[in-house]
């Protein structure tokens, strides 16, 4: 017998994967977790029924979610990562030397544990010694803070169930606040290509754009992401991210990157033009 795992994208569209094997299923206080074993993709993370990540493309969301904020700041020392549980986020901003400290907040230790086990790839990293590592809500987190983080990661599920509150205008007022006056946000926008994916997309930005002066969204190709087209949001007190792009001194990380680089950073922030009308800009 065949064992199939299949995403629903949309009540006509379906993401198929032959499984080889379930490694883990558990359920937490807030979804399901599930890691499978597959031919194609290698592991796969699946959080209540959708891919979080499979080994085989994960590398194209943390290269972009990572190295883009870095090679517009490359002095960032101090990073605030909610959510990103599979540990991938960790993994890339743990390669610079400058990074002194990384806070990183996951409401479910469900998924980094069963990261831990089953997904070293992403989560390798997870023992960093500059990683403090907090098992509790992010949105409470972000209240507490003041101009503290020069780079803050919004590694999300998408706007329903655990990541239903890193969506709203008070969260992203509160991640102004937390900010310094050079500092980062980064996040997660999702998809352009199914109309719910847009619906969420358009929100999140919108509510992005009302908290900061400077708002940009930028692409990458996620193969395994419903439609493929993926959004991340950049936004910033002062910094532009193409503009005040440090090209040299990110080179001079010298960094092996799988997906991104330099001149790959400039084209993600030239967007197609129905995704510019999406937008409204």
């Amino acid at each position: 017998m065949e064992l199939w795992f299949s995403e629903i994208h949309t009540e006509n569209v379906r993401l198929d994967i032959k499984l080889e094997q379930h490694l883990f299923s558990g359920q937490s206080d807030y979804q399901r977790v599930d890691i499978y074993e597959s031919k194609e993709y290698g592991r796969i993370l699946i959080l209540d029924g959708f891919t979080m990540l499979t080994e085989k493309d994960e590398f194209v969301y943390h290269d972009m979610l990572s190295h883009v904020p870095m090679a517009v700041n490359p002095n960032i020392e101090k990073v605030l990562i909610i959510g990103a549980g599979d540990g991938g986020m960790v993994r890339e901003l743990a390669r610079y030397p400058t990074i002194k400290q990384m806070d990183m907040v996951e409401i479910d230790k469900m998924v980094v544990d069963a990261c831990r086990q089953f997904l070293p790839q992403t989560a390798g990293c997870l023992d960093d010694p500059r990683l403090n590592l907090y098992f509790e809500d992010g949105l409470k987190f972000v209240r507490k803070k003041q101009n503290e983080y020069d780079l803050i990661v919004v590694d999300s599920t998408d706007p329903f169930g655990p990541g239903e509150g890193l969506f709203t205008k008070e969260f992203y007022g509160n991640c102004y606040n937390a900010m310094t006056e050079s500092g980062i946000m980064v996040n997660q926008l999702g998809g352009t290509f199914y109309a719910h994916d847009i619906l969420s997309m358009q929100r999140a930005f919108g509510k992005i754009k009302g908290a900061f002066p400077i708002a940009l969204a930028y692409q990458a190709n996620v193969h395994t992401y419903p439609g493929g087209h993926w959004l991340f949001g950049f936004a910033t007190k002062g910094a532009h991210p193409v503009r005040d792009m440090q090209a040299d001194k990110w080179s001079s990380f010298g960094l092996d990157t799988q997906y991104y680089n330099t001149k790959l950073h400039v084209g993600a922030f030239a967007l197609p033009n129905h995704v510019l009308k999406l937008l409204g800009v």
